[in-house]
């Protein structure tokens, strides 16, 4: 059993509307699905991916009324954004121009890299490392050649790595590669891959522990998924998931995948989540992301959730 790379990532705002114009205006994603959140009804659940929301490529997030995050350990703590190896440039100077918060050019981890953070604080990394690479959105204020790629590696820090790692490695069969020193001079980062790896398929974990605990909130990161082909390969890992004696959530049907829900022990939220049936399953391609989107055990409540949202656009 192979987990396939990963799935999704899903954030904290506390400003929709400025979210959605720094990922879709300054970043150049697609808003590829606008609905809300199944467990919270008056919050979006707002996903920004390639051109036709393909597993691996988005970014969610929820839109709650949270203070800033508290940074530290025990927290998912940089997103990397894959983009063409010689676009990063190019991003240096769009950044800029536009007054975005980044870090300098740097090589880390073999890897050309540009830190970038949102205007809440969320900690962004565009890699130099395309494949695979995303499908182009023709509506981007971002050239397709410099257009993001999808989601790859993804940051945990933690303050002890041999209990994350024993999950990783003996219940996830991830394989531990490589470390290297982590660039803020906190601890090594330890690199943990899926199948054949490369970026979109890799975990990396910083072992941090002289960091406070984080505190999560608006500019940080509520969860990590991890991809599984379909329903069949998702209920195999629940099964093993439940065989290390691991709590879980148990299988949850989320209308656009069907997903997985535990913690490592280093108190990191994880999803492991299917790749179908996709954004289009209720709306064209062609229009998807456009209005408010419900799963059907939600549609007959679409008056009162709709009343209950801020205007986006």
């Amino acid at each position: 059993m192979q987990l396939t790379g990963i799935h999704h990532l899903t954030a904290i705002t506390a400003d929709a509307a400025g979210n959605n114009r720094f990922y879709t205006d300054t970043l150049g994603l697609r808003r590829v699905k606008k609905t809300v959140n199944q467990d919270d009804t008056s919050a979006y659940h707002l996903f920004f991916a390639d051109g036709a929301g393909t597993p691996g490529t988005d970014i969610t997030f929820f839109d709650w009324p949270a203070p800033r995050e508290r940074r530290g350990t025990h927290s998912i703590s940089r997103t990397g954004l894959r983009v063409a190896e010689d676009s990063l440039d190019w991003w240096a100077t769009r950044l800029s121009d536009l007054g975005v918060t980044t870090g300098k050019l740097t090589m880390l981890d073999g890897r050309a890299s540009l830190d970038v953070e949102d205007p809440e604080g969320q900690r962004l990394r565009l890699v130099a490392a395309p494949d695979p690479a995303g499908q182009p959105w023709d509506q981007s204020p971002v050239p397709a050649p410099h257009q993001i790629q999808g989601l790859g590696p993804i940051t945990i820090s933690v303050p002890n790595l041999a209990p994350t790692q024993a999950v990783l490695t003996q219940v996830m069969n991830m394989t531990l590669v490589r470390d290297y020193p982590s660039p803020d001079g906190q601890g090594q980062v330890h690199v943990f891959q899926m199948g054949d790896g490369g970026a979109a398929a890799e975990l990396h974990v910083a072992v941090q522990p002289g960091l406070p605990t984080a505190q999560q909130g608006a500019g940080g990161v509520h969860h990590v998924a991890f991809r599984v082909p379909d329903t069949a390969a998702l209920t195999g890992w629940a099964d093993r998931v439940r065989g290390f004696r691991v709590p879980n959530s148990g299988e949850v049907e989320r209308y656009y995948f069907r997903s997985l829900y535990f913690r490592e022990p280093g108190g990191n939220l994880f999803e492991l989540a299917t790749d179908g049936p996709g954004f289009d399953v209720d709306e064209p391609r062609e229009t998807m992301g456009q209005g408010l989107s419900l799963p059907p055990f939600l549609e007959g409540r679409r008056a009162a959730i709709e009343a209950g949202l801020k205007p986006l656009d």
